[in-house]
């Protein structure tokens, strides 16, 4: 008689799980300074280049790794929207949810400093107009990966849709949180019940501090830091849930089936970290919908931002032979 696994595996060959991104498609307009100015004064800008951002990175990166890619969010009605849907049609993702006729999608200004350091200055738009029935669009199946960001969470606009869709998705489907800074200081009752239904926590360590410090979680100061945060996160979620967080060139750590894994990165020296987090968020789900370990997919992911970082732009990931030819050289 075959094993649970053996069947989970047969199904996936079939059906190979989808990467499937619910946050916020926006514009980045990058603008590269040579400092930040003083307030109330000015600055010469050394560039500044437009490009599909936000979930648009995660979506490119994994679908550039051999992913199928759906983007459950909502696109305005507009020049912001339509480089959206260029950007997500070049690479193959498919754009489930209705158009939002009404208003065109926001733009982040992320001003570079020659450091590679990023600020950032948003606006809402269309991305921001999500109902149970937009996210829904996505037929979300058993396997297939589930994107959730905590930019959506800090709005209720956003937030209240998205907690209502996520109880209804099949239990086998496997939800992944990217916090970022917004998450840890959510009200509790929605931090909670968002923790609830998380498979996979993907941070940087500066967000894995904030929320761990939030639920005033000790954390063992006697070994590498992201180690000790990936495994007191694991418990915070889902039964049976991975947690990964990240430290730039350092590389990460995984906690799955647990066990705690450090997997080294590739330092390198950057020209651009914007999208470098988000890059690594979709090469690692590129790998595990393609069946790969969580350590081997973390090597992979640390190996795609590291390449990432050496490009401008956040829609720079590089593609599955990109990365395997880094590996190869190192």
């Amino acid at each position: 008689m075959r094993t649970r696994a053996e069947i989970n595996d047969e199904q996936n060959r079939q059906h190979p799980p989808r990467v499937i991104h619910t946050g916020q498609a926006l514009v980045d307009l990058v603008i590269e300074v040579p400092d930040l100015p003083a307030r109330g004064q000015n600055v010469m800008a050394d560039s500044v280049a437009q490009y599909a951002g936000g979930a648009v990175t995660v979506l490119l990166a994994a679908a550039r790794l051999g992913a199928q890619c759906v983007h459950a969010g909502s696109l305005g009605t507009g020049p912001h929207g339509d480089l959206i849907r260029e950007a997500l049609d070049a690479d193959g993702i498919a754009a489930s949810a209705p158009q939002v006729a009404t208003q065109d999608t926001g733009v982040c200004v992320v001003l570079v400093e020659p450091t590679a350091e990023r600020t950032f200055v948003t606006t809402l738009g269309a991305e921001r107009d999500i109902t149970v029935d937009s996210l829904a669009s996505a037929d979300v199946q058993p396997g297939d990966l589930v994107c959730v960001t905590g930019y959506s969470l800090a709005v209720a606009q956003t937030r209240e849709p998205l907690l209502a869709w996520l109880v209804s998705l099949p239990e086998a489907a496997v939800v992944v949180l990217d916090p970022g800074a917004a998450f840890a200081a959510l009200p509790a009752d929605a931090r909670d019940t968002m923790l609830a239904r998380t498979d996979v926590w993907t941070s940087n360590a500066e967000e894995a501090t904030d929320l761990l410090a939030a639920l005033s979680v000790p954390v063992e100061a006697s070994e590498r830091e992201i180690v000790a945060q990936a495994r007191e996160l694991a418990p915070l979620m889902r039964a049976g849930a991975v947690a990964i967080v990240r430290d730039g060139g350092e590389g990460c750590a995984v906690h799955a089936h647990g066990e705690t894994t450090y997997v080294p990165g590739f330092p390198q020296t950057p020209v651009d970290t914007n999208g470098a987090g988000d890059t690594h968020t979709g090469a690692l789900m590129a790998g595990i919908a393609d069946s790969s370990t969580w350590v081997d997919a973390c090597r992979h992911a640390n190996a795609a931002a590291a390449i990432k970082v050496t490009r401008r732009g956040p829609t720079t990931a590089p593609t599955a032979a990109e990365v395997e030819e880094f590996l190869r050289d190192r």
